[in-house]
C-alpha cells in the first residue's frame, strides 16, 4: 500500500519552536534563479558589521526556508499556514509579550497536532483504497497477458504458475539449488513493455543468494545451467504480491530477461571494456529512453489538466 511519508509531520516539531540547523545543503538551488538570489544576497553582505550579525540573518534565512517546506508539504491536507502570523508570533516571543502563555501554546499545538494527524489518517485511508483499486486492476491484467502468453510456441508453465522461454540454451551441466548462491545478468520490465531495472544498463551482473528473492526467481533459475538465458513470466503471488514496492504497483505480473553467468561465484565480476562505439551508442539510448520517459509524463500531465 501506499505510505504518507514521515517527513509531513516535520512541520509539527518545527513549529512547536525546533530551531533548525545551519545545515543549507539541501536549499542549494540549480536553477539560475537560485543563482540569481545567492548573488543578490551576496550584494548585502556589507550591511552586517560582524559575523556574528550574519549568522543571526543566515539563521532566519535557513528557518524560513525550512518552514516554508513544511508549510508547502502539508497544503494537500487543506491546511493553509499564514506566515505573517508566524512571524508575529516569533517577534512577540522574543520580545517577551507573546499573546499566549506557554500552557496556552502547548495546547493550540495539541489541538494542531490531533487535526493534522486526522487529515494524514483520511489521506492515508484515501491512498489504500486507491492503490487497492490499481491492484485489482493490475490483477486482471496481468492474468489476461499470461492467458495470451500462455499460447506462444515454447512456453513451459509449471505448477507454481511460473512461465518461461527459453532464449539461450547453452547445454551446460550446472544447475543452482535454492541453497546456492548465483550470478546472473536480467532486465526486468511491466507487461506493457516498460523497463524497470536492468543489470545489463549498467554494464554490472549481480549475485545473491538464490533462497533470498523472489518465489519466482528462487524456482525458475534452478531450471537453468550457466550460460542459459531465459524469459520468465512470473505472476504477482510468485513476485511481490499485492502490495506496492519501490516502484512495482501491487499485483504486478513482472518479466525477466535472466542470464545465469556463474554459480557460487568465488571471484568480484570484472566489467568487460567497453569500445567507444559501444559507450556512445550506449549514452545515446539512455537520452533516447529519458526523452521518452519525459514525454510521457509532459502528456499525463496535460491529460490530468484537462480533467
Amino acid at each position: 500500500m501506499k505510505l504518507l511519508s514521515i517527513k509531513k509531520t516535520a512541520v509539527v516539531v518545527a513549529l512547536t519552536g525546533a530551531l533548525v540547523a545551519c545545515d543549507t545543503s539541501n536549499d542549494k538551488a540549480g536553477t539560475k534563479a537560485g543563482e540569481k538570489g545567492v548573488a543578490a544576497e551576496s550584494q548585502h553582505q556589507g550591511e552586517f558589521k560582524t559575523m556574528h550579525e550574519k549568522a543571526a540573518y543566515s539563521m532566519g534565512v535557513n528557518f524560513s526556508r525550512q518552514m516554508a517546506k513544511n508549510f508547502d508539504s502539508i497544503k494537500e491536507y487543506g491546511i493553509e499556514i499564514d506566515k505573517d502570523l508566524v512571524v508575529q508570533g516569533m517577534r512577540d516571543g522574543f520580545a517577551g509579550n507573546a499573546k499566549f502563555n506557554e500552557e496556552e501554546v502547548a495546547a493550540n499545538m495539541s489541538e494542531f497536532q490531533t487535526a493534522l494527524n486526522e487529515k494524514m489518517k483520511e489521506r492515508q485511508a484515501e491512498l489504500e483504497a486507491e492503490a487497492k483499486k490499481e491492484a485489482e486492476a493490475n490483477l486482471k491484467k496481468g492474468q489476461a497477458f499470461q492467458e495470451e502468453y500462455a499460447k506462444k510456441e515454447g512456453v513451459t508453465i509449471t505448477e507454481s504458475g511460473l512461465m518461461y522461454t527459453v532464449i539461450t540454451d547453452a547445454d551446460g551441466d550446472e544447475s543452482p539449488t535454492a541453497e546456492d548462491a548465483v550470478r546472473v545478468h536480467y532486465r526486468g520490465t511491466f507487461i506493457d513493455g516498460k523497463e524497470f531495472d536492468s543489470s545489463y544498463k549498467r554494464n554490472k551482473p549481480i549475485d545473491f543468494n538464490l533462497n533470498g528473492v523472489i518465489p519466482g526467481w528462487t524456482e525458475g533459475l534452478q531450471y537453468m545451467t550457466v550460460g542459459d538465458k531465459y524469459e520468465f513470466v512470473i505472476p504477482a503471488e510468485l513476485a511481490y504480491g499485492e502490495n506496492d514496492r519501490a516502484q512495482i504497483p501491487g499485483n504486478s505480473t513482472l518479466i525477466f530477461e535472466v542470464e545465469l553467468l556463474d554459480v557460487n561465484p568465488e571471484e568480484p565480476y570484472q566489467a568487460p571494456e567497453q569500445s567507444l562505439e559501444e559507450k556512445v551508442e550506449e549514452d545515446v539510448q539512455e537520452i533516447k529512453e529519458e526523452a521518452e520517459e519525459l514525454k510521457e509524463e509532459a502528456e499525463e500531465a496535460m491529460d490530468d489538466g484537462k480533467k
